[in-house]
């Protein structure tokens, strides 16, 4: 077991680590969509690679039913294991819509020797992930 500031360094480095191991500027936070954004989660259990709907029921509703009927595009050309989650309840219990790709192998954010296959996960995934979003951003603000 680690300690909380053991777990903390380590969390630090990852994240310090990838972003000097693959330099560039995500989207995120800055979609331009209301309550819309690009998540990279890694944990003591997992990794994934996430779009989050957030935000009031109205903007939710309205984003979701679009990327819904993108789903075929997105899952046949960009990421053929989305996952999607009309309803998804985070650990603080909010409720969200979420897009996902998990990474299938189990990893740790704990355990260095995952970190690589995280990184490289991370890196080819939110690059579809944003090419499919660039691609039809128009679409899904429509």
């Amino acid at each position: 077991m680690f300690s909380k500031e053991e777990s903390r360094i380590l969390r630090e480095t990852f994240w310090t680590s990838f972003g000097k191991s693959f330099p560039r500027k995500w989207i995120l936070y800055n979609t331009k969509l209301k309550g819309v954004s690009f998540k990279f989660h890694f944990d003591t259990k997992k990794a994934l690679v996430a779009l989050d709907i957030e935000d009031d029921l109205e903007y939710r509703i309205k984003y979701w039913e679009k990327l819904e009927a993108l789903q075929a595009i997105l899952q046949a050309d960009y990421l053929p294991e989305a996952r999607y989650e009309e309803t998804y309840v985070l650990e603080n219990h909010k409720e969200i819509s979420r897009i996902y790709v998990p990474l299938e192998q189990k990893v740790s954010i704990h355990n260095k020797n995952t970190w690589q296959e995280v990184m490289v996960f991370f890196n080819t995934t939110m690059a579809a992930f944003e090419a499919f979003f660039l691609e039809y951003k128009e679409v899904i603000e429509g």
